[in-house]
């Protein structure tokens, strides 16, 4: 059965790996084909899509606990709070560019920095601190909610219908759509 820290650091870990695809390809300015704006676009919705799943699974259960369980767990929750607000902001943005849109690029410059940061402070302040106030039961029960609230996320997106342009297929996983861009990097010629 998974704990909440193995939920959490494969919903982390998701997003880690879009990031490092995004950060590591180039942008509208920097000459990418369309096949790479492309490939961006799709790994940004999916980006998207995944941190706003995750963030409203962590909003219901996992920060809730952290107030109950942790001293300090309001000003954690307070703190972690705030960063989200700042990543969910960006990513509101992200998901309303196009990959050709220069601003696009700027909104990734921003969001990549805030994100890891917000990353870190869950894995080294947060969840530390979490390991010792919960019980072997407690830890499993909140990986049971929180994969409950994820899944209750992402269907809720999906009827309410896409947060992006008609037409636009977001890759499955994360995984898939990292892959996608990496490879139409890889695949990109240098100018001659």
């Amino acid at each position: 059965m998974a704990e909440v820290f193995d939920v959490l650091r494969a919903d982390h870990g998701n997003m880690q790996l879009l990031l490092a695809a995004l950060e590591h390809s180039p942008g509208h300015a920097a000459g990418a084909s369309q096949e790479v704006l492309r490939a961006r676009k799709a790994a940004a919705d999916r980006l998207v899509i995944d941190a706003a799943r995750h963030e409203a699974a962590e909003q219901e259960y996992f920060w809730p606990a952290v107030r109950e369980r942790l001293g300090r767990g309001n000003q954690l929750a307070d703190e972690a709070s705030a960063q989200e607000q700042e990543v969910s902001d960006a990513l509101a943005r992200l998901g309303k560019l196009e990959s050709a849109d220069d601003e696009f690029d700027q909104v990734l410059a921003d969001l990549i920095p805030a994100l890891r940061r917000h990353l870190a402070f869950e894995e080294a302040r947060v969840w530390p601190q979490m390991r010792q106030a919960l019980s072997p039961f407690q830890v499993r029960e909140l990986a049971d909610q929180l994969s409950q609230a994820a899944e209750r996320a992402a269907a809720g997106s999906q009827s309410r219908g896409p947060a992006r342009p008609r037409g636009r297929k977001v890759p499955e996983s994360a995984e898939a759509a990292a892959d996608k861009l990496n490879n139409a990097v890889s695949r990109r010629r240098p100018k001659g």
